[in-house]
């Protein structure tokens, strides 16, 4: 690949101070993109930009907040002159209840960062996009939990799925327009959401991710975990123009996980099997 697949895009990248974020921030600008990163962690955010260089910025940014959002857009656009590509990333798992026990202030909350915050992003960058008259790429985080159930709580299942048919409905209305739209839908990545889901504290979260790792990798086709780095080549493929005939579309980078389904009844009719021709040769 050319060294510089981004050279002088801008791009702004939410719930970029660390993991899957962060990681694509620092690869937009090894390929010659100027980068802004927002989050609602200020130092770490502010850190992060300082780290990564002079073609970075940070701003410190609710997403669930529709004005910051439109404020965001406008800063790249007036700190670097326009605006290419939004990777509308930031999102968490907030409420874990089951169906039967979903309370609506659970779910608005998840729907708030995980649906309501990428359909604003979506909107204002589109918007940007024509004031300049040149088109641009938005990418989202979706998740293969929006294909299939299990893999994290209901409400945040439920909004990734919804993502998806933003990121298609985004596709169609950009008809024409050169703007592309597509979604990235991660699976089992480690990153520093994974261990406050399960209640780790910060100072044993690195020791647990060992072990997840250890234990996920014997699970995927590839035979290891899900970096952050999967995740920023993947998100780089689509802000770049190696993409450019790609929209509407839906990327799994999950190790094989939605390639196949394996569940406890493929164990029971393997054991059945076994027995039975068992008993066919004692007979």
């Amino acid at each position: 690949m050319s060294a510089q697949l981004l050279d002088r895009k801008v791009a702004i990248i939410t719930g970029a101070a660390s993991g899957m974020g962060l990681a694509t921030a620092a690869t937009f600008l090894e390929h010659g993109a100027k980068v802004v990163l927002a989050d609602i962690q200020q130092d770490a955010g502010q850190t992060a930009a300082d780290q990564l260089g002079p073609a970075a910025r940070f701003r410190r940014v609710d997403v669930t907040d529709a004005d910051q959002l439109e404020s965001l857009v406008q800063y790249a656009a007036d700190e670097f002159g326009s605006l290419d590509v939004l990777f509308s990333n930031a999102g968490a798992a907030c409420d874990l209840s089951p169906v039967a026990e979903l309370a609506p202030e659970g779910l608005r909350r998840t729907l708030a960062l995980n649906l309501d915050a990428h359909a604003a992003a979506h909107k204002f960058a589109l918007r940007q996009f024509r004031r300049q008259g040149r088109a641009g790429s938005i990418i989202t985080t979706a998740s293969i939990a929006a294909l299939q159930a299990g893999w994290n709580g209901a409400a945040y299942s439920m909004a990734k799925a919804a993502v998806l048919a933003l990121v298609r409905q985004t596709a169609l209305e950009s008809k024409g327009t050169g703007t592309r739209s597509n979604a990235i839908l991660p699976g089992a990545v480690l990153t520093p959401m994974i261990p406050p889901m399960f209640g780790i504290a910060d100072a044993d979260a690195s020791r647990f991710l060992s072990r997840v790792s250890a234990a996920i990798g014997g699970q995927t086709l590839i035979g290891r975990a899900g970096l952050a780095s999967d995740i920023a080549n993947a998100a780089l493929f689509l802000a770049s123009d190696l993409s450019s005939w790609i929209t509407g579309a839906d990327l799994t980078v999950d190790g094989g996980a939605m390639a196949f389904t394996k569940d406890a009844t493929v164990d029971l009719i393997t054991q059945v099997a076994c027995e039975f021709a068992s008993d066919e040769v004692r007979e």
